[in-house]
């Protein structure tokens, strides 16, 4: 017995020392290890700062001065215009894109009569009570094409005065934006509300004295009171096309109230008499006529 415990205590100190040194051999390796990576990632982050102060080669130099580009394993970004090819960063020129096309999309539906067209759009299908029909991709569809056949004369007045002589070369940015808003800033006026003006005139705190003229008021007072007077009179069209299918509900109220079916929904015996009714008075024409001329 005496032997068979002095050969297992034998065991366990062979096992002891055998997981000791793997530990002594595990720890120089992981040690050597994260030195090589910290030293890569410092190598990685003073590259930029060697390179740069190694100074910039002819290559470079002469591309920078407008010569030819000679070298295969570059890329240049310019961007030209009729005053001049400037040299932008490439981080620069993507964040100046990227925040152009964000918000050009907000900008041409808030400028423009989309916002009247959809909200009252979305007013017939509620009235109708017909849910999800037509479903929003219709509806902003047809928003989008009645905008289009709306702003049709300003848009073209936009690209006679401003894009094109642009594009030519005839005037130069700043001329080009100042008289590209001009025929915006008359067709947003004419459905703008004095009351609606002279609540961002006092949330801006522009000068009087500066405003001589409807001509004088900046692009930052005429498009957020021009929305809120798009979202009223969206609003006022909505009220107006409730009133006839209000009517059709209470008559099928009433009706099933003195038949004795409480039980049964009005809106299930009433949606189809509102979907008749708005069909024999060829609704989408007479809405959608009305509608824009509401903007003449």
């Amino acid at each position: 017995m005496m032997i068979k415990k002095m050969g297992n205590n034998r065991k366990d100190n062979t096992n002891n020392i055998k997981t000791r040194l793997k530990r002594m051999y595990k720890k120089p390796v992981l040690n050597i290890f994260l030195m090589l990576c910290a030293c890569f990632i410092i190598f990685s982050a003073a590259r930029p700062s060697y390179v740069y102060a190694r100074g910039i080669d002819s290559t470079t130099q002469k591309e920078i001065d407008g010569d030819a580009d000679v070298d295969d394993n570059t890329l240049d970004l310019n961007i030209s215009s009729n005053a001049g090819s400037t040299n932008l960063e490439a981080t620069l020129q993507i964040l100046i894109m990227l925040t152009i096309l964000s918000l050009a999309p907000s900008i041409l539906i808030m400028v423009t009569s989309f916002t009247r067209i959809i909200v009252v759009l979305h007013f017939i299908r509620t009235a109708l009570a017909t849910q999800t029909s037509p479903p929003n991709q219709v509806l902003v569809g047809l928003a989008l094409f009645i905008t289009l056949a709306v702003m049709a004369p300003v848009f073209t007045e936009v690209n006679e005065v401003a894009v094109q002589p642009f594009m030519s070369g005839e005037v130069l940015q700043e001329d080009a934006i100042e008289a590209g808003t001009k025929p915006l800033k008359t067709f947003m006026l004419k459905q703008t509300r004095d009351k609606d003006l002279e609540l961002f005139l006092n949330i801006n705190g522009t000068d009087r004295e500066s405003v001589q003229s409807y001509e004088d008021l900046p692009i930052t007072v005429i498009v957020p009171a021009f929305i809120i007077s798009e979202l009223r009179t969206a609003f006022i069209i909505g009220f107006i096309l409730y009133l006839p299918f209000i009517v059709i509900d209470m008559v099928v109220a009433s009706t099933l109230m003195s038949m004795g079916m409480m039980m049964l929904p009005p809106t299930t015996i009433s949606m189809p008499f509102k979907i008749l009714l708005f069909v024999m008075a060829d609704g989408w024409n007479l809405i959608i006529g009305q509608l824009v001329e509401t903007f003449e």
